[in-house]
């Protein structure tokens, strides 16, 4: 894993070293190893005014020499490279280009990319297996490459002006440059209020944007395009042969998910420095442990987090079970309020633009902690997204139930009931009435606004209560609704599947990636995820909704294929997710934030937000009417933000 930044210029003022150096700088965490930098040579171009600058800082995981320092050219220094990521079946690729008559100076995967794009051009992309962002200076062909991974593990962003295009790992690098304005797009703030995260292309700043998973950007002549190079196919016709009987077909998919996800797991396993597990004690991450387990020589070492007198939020006896089950070489780590406020400025500091899933602090602390024993984890993020793993599909299966009855008994008595209890987190039986009042809030309308409701934070009439009528008129206020609309249009299949691909294309990259990438970066620690091999993606995609949602079951497909490599106690184990217990610890030892970011003063000077929408929020958590943490936090998190970045 590393960082990479760069600048091309089609203006009169040079590429400066100070300031790729500056911006590796800023990058530093993302590689601590080495850092590098290359300004090309204008006599070289064909346009005297053009120039383009690359900087790299490197996290050494494969060929661990300086033959892997970067930015990194070909023979006579015609194409070079700035490349983060893992590409993993680099070895069975360079075997090829040698017969081919390309040489080699190192044993990286980085180099590798540079003779396959020699051979292939940027056609290179749809060979390569892994995860990646990577930039591509072609002085030949006078063309600039950025490349993101099929999935968007790996995170790029970039900025254009229609002179100057700038590019970084994250945000951060492009604010080196001064030249950048800092101006807030105000419908990635309504994003933002929508899903906790900006969706990408956007970013919350007007002239940066990010790459989109499964995108290429091509700069040449003053022109700067982007496009598509990989989709999830809805063409199943190479299926004809698949049996046709319920219970064969399943036994079709449980052998073939098997063994791609094996080769997936083994294919990850590959490094020049020790790896290990991220183990949550849930099904997924117990997937992998297991698969680990049975393909590695020694015991694999995994890693997990708990809560200190919070049980409603621990699941490390599960984490224990998984890890007693494997034979692995266990660490775990207990967290009270004292660990989150130690971790908070570092968490906080890492993000470039408001981002409000909390569980990136339990993140950061298990990515800091793994980091002492290991350079290398393996992770299950992406089952969730690929096999149904989220409450909201069983919400999708009852709704055909819920929609029948008559509207007296729903509207009258069954929705204001369930709407007059309090609901918290800190309790089943309230976070049970918690669950119902939202998933009753979707039940109007078509799939696309059932789905969205349950994606919403804030609903679309508290955003516009919220934020100050002076705003309001830049904002449509549609935009989110606009975007799981298109999503579900954009692929052909049951419901089940079109929710699922929504979620691959926008809260994975967009939330779960996002938050993994970061703070596990912070920790100069890399992180692999198996389910998300495009093979396994692809397959998953060929099966039927009903396999991976069955009944109320959620990932039927997944335990079933895996149910003999996962303890007993875990076949029918309930999803919680990890999560940490931000409702309580904001009524009590976490309260300041609220007083701090959230006042009055604060934010009637600050001047977006209606601070009477804000106290009602505030005054409903705080006694315990409903739970509004996730609300709050996303606000301290923006106000956070804001403060660093404008005052």
């Amino acid at each position: 894993m590393c960082g990479i930044c760069g600048k091309l210029s089609y203006g009169e003022v040079k590429v400066d070293e100070a300031l790729l150096r500056k911006m590796c700088r800023s990058l530093a965490y993302r590689g601590p190893n080495d850092e590098g930098v290359y300004v090309s040579s204008s006599a070289k171009s064909q346009d005297p005014n053009l120039q383009v600058g690359l900087g790299h800082t490197r996290l050494s995981i494969i060929d661990l020499s300086d033959a892997g320092h970067q930015p990194m050219c070909n023979e006579d220094g015609t194409i070079w490279l700035v490349y983060n990521g893992e590409i993993y079946n680099f070895k069975e690729i360079r075997a090829e280009l040698r017969t081919k008559g390309h040489r080699f100076r190192s044993n990286t995967d980085s180099e590798v990319i540079i003779h396959l794009y020699e051979e292939e051009g940027i056609d290179c992309l749809k060979r390569l297996n892994g995860m990646f962002a990577f930039c591509i200076w072609d002085e030949r062909l006078q063309k600039l490459w950025l490349c993101r991974d099929r999935l968007g593990i790996k995170p790029l962003v970039y900025y254009w002006d229609g002179q100057d295009l700038i590019f970084s790992s994250e945000i951060k690098g492009i604010l080196c440059d001064h030249d950048v304005v800092k101006e807030i797009d105000w419908t990635a703030l309504d994003l933002y209020l929508t899903f906790n995260y900006i969706p990408a292309p956007k970013t919350i700043f007007k002239n940066i944007k990010k790459l989109e998973a499964g995108h290429y950007l091509l700069a040449e002549g003053k022109s700067v395009v982007t496009r598509k190079y990989w989709d999830i196919s809805t063409d199943v016709t190479h299926l004809q042969n698949r049996p046709k009987k319920s219970c064969e077909r399943i036994d079709f998919y449980k052998e073939r998910l098997y063994g791609l996800m094996e080769n997936a797991v083994q294919k990850r396993l590959i490094s020049d420095v020790q790896l290990g597990a991220f183990l949550s004690g849930g099904v997924d991450s117990s997937i992998i442990v297991g698969l680990m387990a049975r393909n590695s020589e020694r015991p694999v070492k995994t890693f997990s987090i708990g809560y200190k007198d919070m049980p409603l939020f621990d699941e490390t006896r599960y984490s224990r079970e998984v890890a007693r089950f494997n034979k692995t070489e266990h660490y775990e780590f207990k967290l009270d309020y004292k660990d989150i406020l130690d971790s908070l400025p570092a968490v906080l500091d890492t993000l470039d633009e408001p981002f409000a899933d909390s569980s990136a602090v339990p993140t950061y602390v298990v990515s800091r902690e793994t980091k002492r024993h290991v350079t290398v984890a393996l992770a299950g993020d992406g089952a969730d997204e690929l096999f149904a793993g989220y409450r909201m599909y069983q919400g999708e299966y009852l709704a055909k139930y819920y929609s029948v009855l008559p509207d007296i008994l729903k509207k009258k008595m069954i929705e204001p009931f369930i709407n007059f209890l309090p609901d918290s987190r800190d309790s089943n039986y309230t976070e049970y009435v918690r669950r119902f009042k939202k998933f009753a809030r979707g039940m109007s309308g078509s799939l696309a606004e059932r789905f969205y409701s349950w994606q919403e934070i804030f609903p679309s009439d508290t955003r516009q209560k919220l934020i100050k009528r002076h705003l309001r008129d830049k904002i449509s206020f549609q935009e989110g609704q606009g975007i799981i609309s298109q999503k579900l249009k954009e692929f052909a299949g049951d419901n089940i599947n079109r929710m699922l691909y929504v979620e691959v294309k926008n809260s994975l990259p967009g939330d779960m990636l996002t938050k993994v990438d970061l703070m596990s970066m912070r920790n100069s620690l890399e992180v692999r995820v198996p389910f998300l091999d495009h093979e396994v993606v692809e397959f998953a995609f060929e099966m039927e909704g009903n396999v991976k949602l069955k009944g109320l079951k959620r990932k039927y497909i997944l335990m079933e294929t895996f149910k003999d490599i996962l303890p007993p106690m875990l076949h029918n184990r309930p999803k919680w997710g990890f999560e940490m217990p931000i409702g309580a610890w904001l009524r009590n030892e976490l309260k300041f934030l609220i007083d701090d970011f959230l006042s009055r003063d604060f934010i009637n000077k600050q001047g977006f937000f209606e601070y009477e929408v804000i106290d009602c929020l505030i005054k409903k958590h705080l006694c315990k009417k409903m739970d509004t943490s996730w609300h709050l936090w996303n606000l301290i998190v923006f106000q956070h933000w804001y403060k660093r970045h404008f005052l």
